[in-house]
């Protein structure tokens, strides 16, 4: 719709009384919307990608002259015709104006490339830095790029395989915290909503293709501008999922203050759980020894039934008498009496004995957890036992969930009592905890004090707007992967690396591989902008990407977490708190390496004429792990966990060396020929995944891109 009301503002200046009879009956067929989720999808969006060598046959737009201040730019999209080159060097470009007849000449240097996201894009990957400590371990990657082609790019790499998806996307306050199509979404813009839904709907589609549909969570964070559209949201994107909400207290300190409203102290987590395999994990929240959020499980429960389908009436079978005597000593467990009795009718056993029945306080009757010959047997062993009180007699049991902790050594046994019930204690250094809760109100996620200040001692003089608690992520994150040593994490809203440095601490914690997968631009924030600038810079220069998000945030953030030192070369004061304290100068035993993402000529891709841009991508789909293969002077090459073939002469020698090595998983096979690529496909173990390049590549793009604009 709001395309349409584009396209009818022009017409109204050509021919102003078609547009008011088609703007009638544009208006008419928008009062009959469906049920649901309701919003303009504002197609297509689009991105402008500077740095990005200009080719003919781009989409561009003309940017203003160097120095220029002023706000305002030209949005329309041309078509590169051809170039020209004066006597002095300086190249001309031909433009034509998409969708009018318009021409233009422009200087190259004064045209930035567009993208919009129904044309296919052919990616690749540059390495700009890594940081090496831990061994053998896989690596974590942080992807400089605009995150809609980034996930594109993962498709290729990661489809149905990752563990978790955690995104921190903006909030949509009003402020200049995000843009559409190059521009801030201002607080006034009547699309706002429309097009921030549009934005994360998007994204979040192709995010549903990289979750392992099988046992997978996507997390989500937001704040009370947009949190009920994203509920909606994703119940339509993924309708299969279990979707829940958890409340976590962010700011409990002084909140963030709202005109003529309530002061915010917290934001939002949607937790979707795709998968019968997967769900929440019962887990501690990072916090102060002895806080209620760390307790120690109980070993002891009522045997007295609650809740939905515990009266008497519901299960007639589970109302029976247990006769104590006077000391509450256990006699004997009586029958089951019928519905239709009167309790106060039945008789003791013996004289001077009490029966305890399932009554509740308020003098209803209930039933008991287990039958007369379960809890006679449980007596016996000693998973039952009577609690005596002045208030009166109470009974307890073991689940079997406590009996299991006892077979696992969480709890102890150190005998039977003179009543012959079993004296159990919680092993020393094993905390159980309950079932995690829908509030947080764990003091470690204080946004203020573990999120910016964190950073302003990792990173001393660089500012990023309001960066997460390190443990409130590392929480968020451990209740979907504390089973999943091996986890792959992504997230594509990474800002400052928090999500990665998190993924590193629950690691250190038990010893885990886990890898994480961050994407962010080089985005300049406004201020920052406006002051660039005022000194004639614009994006792509080398002044302006090294204040970039990516540049300046995520990669010294990360690279001060792994080595213990500041951008500076200085220890990093302080020490890490709660679930695992010691000295943030210690840094952390893992390999991360930093990409830019590049677009390539797919003929240029298909002619195996860009190897050295595919190969990280290569390196990635087979686990990012060990030596990447680089080198193909030989035709073909084989590594740690994967191998390439481009000359099928070599396929014995290849096929050898692959067979030889079990930690292959990956075999890239570089041909035209159906009937060459079955016979080596044949050849290979059947451990080992054959992909054909470089149709698999190009495919994944050309058919995601297609999918982009329904």
């Amino acid at each position: 719709m709001s395309r349409l009301n584009d396209l009818l503002r022009q017409l109204e200046t050509k021919d102003p009384a078609l547009a008011k009879d088609l703007r009638r009956e544009v208006d008419a067929l928008s009062n009959r919307r469906a049920f649901g989720l309701n919003f303009e999808r504002h197609v297509p969006e689009a991105v402008e990608l500077p740095g990005r060598p200009v080719r003919r046959g781009d989409k561009v737009r003309i940017l203003p002259p160097r120095g220029s201040k002023s706000s305002a730019r030209d949005a329309r999209l041309w078509r590169v015709v051809e170039f020209t080159r004066d006597a002095s060097g300086i190249r001309t470009a031909s433009l034509e104006l998409i969708g009018d007849d318009e021409t233009a000449e422009a200087l190259v240097d004064d045209l930035v490339v567009v993208a919009e996201f129904r044309d296919p894009i052919y990616p690749g990957l540059v390495s700009t830095g890594k940081i090496e400590r831990g061994g053998d371990k896989p690596y974590h990657s942080v992807i400089n790029a605009e995150n809609y082609h980034a996930l594109q790019t993962l498709l290729f790499t990661h489809r149905a395989q990752v563990d978790v998806i955690y995104i921190d996307p903006p909030y949509n306050t009003g402020a200049r915290d995000w843009k559409y199509n190059n521009d801030y979404v201002e607080g006034e813009d009547l699309y706002r909503h429309s097009k921030w839904l549009a934005f994360m709907e998007r994204r979040l589609k192709l995010a549903k293709q990289l979750l392992n549909p099988d046992d997978s969570v996507l997390i989500v964070t937001i704040d009370e501008k947009e949190y009920l559209r994203l509920g909606l949201l994703l119940e339509q994107v993924f309708p299969e999922a279990r979707v829940q909400m958890v409340t976590d207290v962010t700011n409990p300190r002084a909140g963030v203050a709202r005109p003529g409203a309530f002061t915010r102290t917290e934001e939002y987590l949607f937790y979707v759980v795709l998968g019968e395999g997967s769900g929440v994990v019962p887990a501690p929240l990072s916090s102060a020894e002895g806080d209620a959020t760390a307790v120690k499980a109980p070993i002891w429960f009522s045997l007295m039934r609650t809740g939905s389908n515990s009266s008497r009436t519901a299960r007639p079978n589970l109302f029976y008498p247990i006769w104590v005597h006077a000391d509450g000593r256990l006699h004997s467990v009586g029958e089951t009496i019928p519905l239709q009795s009167d309790r106060n009718a039945v008789a003791a056993p013996a004289p001077g004995l009490t029966a305890i029945w399932p009554i509740r306080p308020n003098g209803d009757e209930n039933t008991w957890q287990l039958g007369a010959v379960a809890i006679r047997k449980a007596f016996l062993d000693g998973t039952a036992r009577i609690n005596s009180s002045s208030s009166g007699h109470k009974v307890n049991y073991l689940r079997t969930a406590e009996k299991k902790r006892i077979a696992a050594g969480e709890i102890e046994q150190l005998g039977k009592d003179d009543r012959g019930a079993l004296i159990l204690r919680h092993r020393e250094g094993a905390i159980r905890t309950t079932a995690p809760r829908t509030v947080w109100t764990a003091p470690a996620h204080d946004a203020g004090l573990f999120g910016s200040s964190l950073l302003a001692t990792l990173i001393p003089g660089r500012k990023f707007p309001f960066p997460k608690s390190l443990y409130a992520v590392e929480d968020a994150l451990r209740f979907a992967v504390v089973n999943k040593p091996n986890a792959t994490i992504v997230d594509f809203f990474a800002g400052s690396g928090t999500t990665a440095h998190a993924v590193m601490r629950l690691n250190k914690q038990d010893g885990g591989r886990r890898r994480s997968i961050s994407v962010t631009n080089n985005e300049v924030g406004a201020d920052e902008q406006k002051e660039l600038v005022d000194q004639s810079y614009r994006p792509g220069d080398p002044e302006w990407e090294q204040r970039g998000i990516c540049r300046h945030i995520t990669q010294p953030r990360l690279a001060a977490a792994i080595t213990g030192n500041t951008p500076n070369g200085d220890p990093v004061r302080g020490d890490y708190k709660f679930t695992d304290e010691f000295p943030i100068a210690d840094g952390f035993d893992e390999n991360v390496e930093f990409f830019a993402l590049t677009y390539e000529a797919p003929l240029r891709v298909s002619s195996n004429r860009e190897f050295e841009k595919v190969a990280p991508l290569l390196w990635l789909r087979a686990g990012s792990q060990g030596r990447r293969i680089e080198d193909m002077s030989a035709g073909w090459n084989a590594a740690d966990t994967y191998g390439v073939l481009a000359d099928l002469n070599q396929s014995e020698r290849f096929l050898k060396a692959v067979a030889a090595m079990d930690s292959i998983r990956v075999a890239f096979i570089v041909t035209d020929e159906d009937r060459l690529f079955e016979s080596v496909v044949r050849e290979l173990p059947d451990q080992v995944e054959p992909v054909r390049l470089y149709e698999a590549y190009l495919q994944n793009f050309e058919i995601e891109t297609g999918r982009s604009t329904l």
